[in-house]
């Protein structure tokens, strides 16, 4: 029994649906739960914010463990480590309490993100067929904490979620990881050569980051900024959950785009769609066209942006540090995510969430330019999507 269980499909399963329903649950109407609580769009920022901070902190820390020590010890211990996050946080009423906690919970989840993207590349099933069980689970855990919250109880998310990471963890026991160490050799002369002198990989770094902290700063007021504009919070957590199963047909049939065009040639799209995403909320262009653009952009657009971004970084970096360079890029996108983070939560309770995302507007614009005006690798000579 456990020898078929071993590298199976159903242990990929459990371990990529948990996971990102695990992290939907916990994340997904953090805006909404600590408004509805009394505090402001700025305690929320600084929150949301200060799990950046850490996460930014940690997860080149997560990549050279992973490098180093093996990807399967150190996911499982982050995960044990998650499950205690979300007691303690479930537990907390103060600012303090809930910053420590989210904090710590959001910082481990981040940092084995990079990893979810590298184990379906080199599962012996197609990228598309794995990964597409984190859409399905992403959407499922945005539709039941909606539900949760509404005919239950705030609190009870905190508990589906601890048993949903648990669910993880036996998916995790199950797969079987390649490469649980680096290679041997002259490690740090090819970390310094390979990270820190790679001059394409650190323009594509800081872009990455531009673009993904407007992303991230965006998708945590999109529920409480629908609800503001006239949805109840079940609704807008159905929107949020159908706008993830969107992205799921450009997963399942990533085999069919990801490795035959540029790099370069795929990202631009996503990128405007972004761009007109935030414009539309910015100009208050109205609720329906709201809803729409965020079903089109929210999930969809920055799954391939971030797809994009597996096949830049495994054409820049030696195979040895892969997990290192995608580490960093979560960096990128955590240090831009709570500068953005914090001007987001003053331009709302100043100006509106029109302002705001006028603001995030801007700021794609810049990361337009400046991918158009760099050179991206085609991508890897490897297939990974197929």
């Amino acid at each position: 029994m456990l020898s078929r269980f071993r590298n199976s499909y159903f242990a990929y399963f459990l371990m990529y649906n948990f996971y990102f329903l695990s992290w939907s649950l916990f994340s997904t109407l953090i805006s909404v739960y600590m408004m509805k609580k009394g505090f402001s769009a700025t305690d929320v920022s600084i929150v949301v914010s200060t799990s950046f901070f850490t996460s930014m902190l940690a997860q080149p820390i997560m990549g050279w463990l992973n490098d180093h020590y093996g990807i399967r010890p150190v996911t499982l211990l982050s995960f044990i480590i998650v499950i205690l996050g979300g007691l303690l946080f479930m537990n907390v009423q103060s600012l303090l309490g809930m910053t420590l906690a989210y904090s710590l919970v959001l910082t481990l989840i981040n940092g084995v993100n990079p990893v979810m993207d590298m184990l379906a590349a080199a599962s012996p099933y197609k990228y598309g067929q794995i990964r597409i069980w984190g859409t399905f689970g992403y959407a499922m855990g945005s539709q039941l904490s909606g539900l949760l919250y509404q005919y239950i109880s705030p609190e009870s998310i905190y508990v589906v979620f601890i048993f949903t990471m648990l669910l993880s963890v036996l998916g995790v026991i199950g797969v079987e990881v390649p490469h649980e160490r680096a290679q041997k050799g002259n490690k740090e002369e090819s970390y310094v050569t390979q990270i820190f002198k790679n001059k394409p990989y650190l323009f594509f770094l800081l872009i990455y980051g531009l673009i993904e902290g407007v992303t991230n700063t965006g998708n945590t007021y999109i529920p409480s900024m629908l609800e503001h504009n006239g949805l109840s919070v079940g609704m807008a957590s159905t929107v949020v959950s159908i706008a993830v199963v969107v992205e799921s047909p450009l997963i399942f049939f990533s085999y069919l785009f990801m490795d035959k065009y540029a790099s370069k040639k795929i990202i631009l799209l996503p990128m405007i769609l972004v761009a007109l995403q935030f414009l539309v909320y910015g100009l208050g262009l109205g609720l329906p066209l709201e809803i729409l653009m965020t079903l089109i952009a929210k999930h969809a657009a920055n799954m391939v942006i971030i797809m994009v971004s597996l096949k830049v970084v495994t054409s820049l970096v030696d195979a040895k540090f892969v997990m290192t360079g995608m580490a960093l890029l979560q960096t990128a996108k955590s240090l831009t995510s709570i500068l953005f983070q914090h001007i987001s939560g003053i331009l709302i309770d100043s100006h509106g969430y029109q302002v705001m995302n006028l603001f995030l507007t801007g700021m794609m614009v810049v990361a337009l330019v400046c991918i158009w005006l760099i050179k991206l690798p085609d991508g890897p000579k490897e297939k990974l999507f197929s």
